[in-house]
């Protein structure tokens, strides 16, 4: 192990400032204590709520941020703004986009993913790129012939819940403003609706979409052809659209010196820890585990900190990451309420007005949703009724081997 630093406690590097970052920070300060010492690293100098920023086109508002220096300060952290270069495990040490470097005892990579436009010629919603002009666009849509307009999700590593959200609040934009032979499709490579939450929850999805006047093309893969118009597979068919909003398709971070599967995504265990390196350990979308969610992320990286912490000698008995799948659907004033246990064999869930976790942040964190809602974390906490939230616990099974889970195909179901 390298040496310690002058306080003689172990050195922690937080690689990345969103979710899993954040929620490693507060989750080792906890469990941890005073026990080491952390340095946050992040590109950016604030934190950005990602899964709020498909409401920014439709609303005055902008997405929550917090600047990160402050948040670091408060937990008795460093914070240094710079990107990861490459990391050098035999020295234990993180080199920097300015060439300097931070030796470090335990690391934390928690960088996310990277979106890139999966189609050329389409409209690309990215959450932290130049906002969805959605007024303009729906302008061009109703002035056209067709009066179509497509949001899509492609095939690949991707997570396609704002999608639906799009759709709907454009729907209801339309509406209100009196466009409303304006249609909206979504197309999807999914076999339903949302199915990865279950067969009553996809269920009620595909319902709120039909009451909205969504069509969906389900079981379709997208690419674009050589004209830059859409093209759905099987059957070679085109999309009839006239204008298309695409999600972004994800890359893992393929960060030099660790290693990496063929599409650059981070191979961990059920603890966090990056496989074949000692004191390494990562979190979020930039890991192997298929489903990109920001509620996943945060779940790794508890189970990431129990394991550092219990490895620093704190009273800590570490559980591995048992991923239970929580998500929060925006579809406007009205709230849509599901649940599904498809873990333990009970049923196809059930459709509920209960909140299902508290407090009701779209990511259900364990530190950072209380934080963000100045409450206290607790193990346990026990929501209060009228949720908007979607929870489904995901069999062990899929860490163990989790590229050849199918997230767009229904999960089994005893």
């Amino acid at each position: 192990m390298a040496d310690r630093a002058q306080s003689g406690k172990p050195r922690v590097v937080i690689a990345g400032g969103g979710i899993a970052g954040l929620e490693a920070l507060l989750a080792l300060r906890d469990l941890a204590g005073d026990r080491v010492e952390i340095t946050l690293v992040a590109p950016t100098s604030e934190f950005l709520y990602k899964p709020l920023t498909v409401e920014e086109p439709f609303s005055a508002e902008p997405a929550e941020r917090h600047e990160l220096e402050p948040i670091a300060r408060e937990f008795d952290a460093r914070f240094v703004q710079r990107a990861v270069s490459r990391v050098d495990t035999d020295a234990r040490s993180v080199e920097l986009d300015d060439g300097s470097e931070l030796p470090y005892d335990f690391l934390l990579v928690c960088v996310g993913a990277r979106a890139r436009p999966a189609f050329a010629h389409a409209i690309t919603f990215e959450v932290a790129g130049e906002p969805l002009r959605i007024e303009s666009l729906l302008d061009e849509v109703a002035a056209s012939e067709g009066k179509r307009i497509a949001f899509v999700v492609p095939p690949g590593m991707s997570w396609p819940l704002p999608v639906y959200e799009l759709a709907l609040m454009t729907r209801r934009l339309a509406d209100d403003r009196g466009a409303s032979e304006v249609a909206c499709i979504v197309v999807t490579p999914e076999a339903a609706p949302l199915i990865m939450f279950g067969p009553m929850a996809s269920e009620a999805v595909a319902e709120t979409l039909r009451a909205r006047r969504i069509e969906v093309i389900a079981d379709a893969l997208a690419t674009e052809g050589k004209g830059g118009e859409i093209v759905l597979h099987p059957g070679d068919r085109v999309l009839e659209a006239d204008r298309v909003v695409g999600l972004p398709k994800l890359e893992g971070p393929a960060v030099p010196g660790l290693p990496a599967d063929d599409h650059g995504f981070i191979p961990i265990d059920d603890h966090g820890r990056v496989q074949g390196l000692d004191g390494v350990y990562a979190a979020g979308d930039g890991t192997t585990f298929p489903i990109k969610q920001g509620g996943l992320g945060t779940e790794q990286a508890d189970a990431a900190a129990e394991h550092l912490s219990a490895a620093v000698g704190a009273p800590v008995e570490p559980q591995p990451f048992r991923p239970v799948l929580r998500g929060k659907l925006i579809v406007g004033e009205e709230s849509l309420n599901l649940r599904a246990d498809v873990a333990g064999g009970a049923g196809e869930g059930i459709a509920s007005a209960d909140y299902l976790w508290w407090p009701p942040h779209k990511v259900s964190g364990r530190y950072l949703a209380p934080w963000l809602a100045g409450t206290t974390p607790h193990p346990e906490p026990q929501p209060p009724p009228h949720s908007v939230d979607v929870e489904v616990a995901l069999p062990h099974e899929w860490h163990r081997e989790p590229m050849a889970l199918d997230p767009d195909g229904p999960p089994d179901v005893d």
